[in-house]
């Protein structure tokens, strides 16, 4: 059973916006910190963006400060990811992430990856 489920990947202008989501199943993970990664072609997984367990603070990769916003509903148990002025240069297959114990943004972003849960990712073309 894939513990999360990721949606809303798709090919998408360069410029243009896209929301993915993440969602869990039951109440799993509802306690823990969440985040997103992307792998793109030819290269190794990459970190995103983080939210903590209340969503109260998040973190960001360089590059998706200011044009990426990560949230959560905690009634859904829900994680997003919306994404904004898309560059050709995040075409990947973005995967959600959980820690498994972890309620800060740290234990995401500094995890290693057998120590998150992870889903089986969504693509993400961006045509330029």
């Amino acid at each position: 059973q894939v513990p999360l489920v990721e949606s809303g990947g798709g090919l998408v202008q360069a410029g243009g916006s896209l929301r993915l989501s993440c969602a869990a199943s039951g109440r799993a993970f509802s306690n823990f910190a969440r985040g997103w990664f992307r792998q793109a072609p030819g290269k190794q997984r990459e970190f995103v963006a983080a939210i903590s367990w209340s969503g109260g603070t998040t973190s960001y990769t360089d590059s998706a400060k200011g044009r990426f916003i990560i949230s959560r509903d905690l009634a859904k148990n829900t994680v997003d990811l919306q994404m904004n002025s898309l560059k050709p240069d995040a075409t990947a297959v973005y995967y959600c992430a959980a820690s498994r114990n972890g309620t800060a943004t740290t234990d995401v972003v500094q995890a290693p990856p057998d120590d998150l849960a992870w889903g089986q990712g969504t693509q993400v073309p961006v045509s330029s």
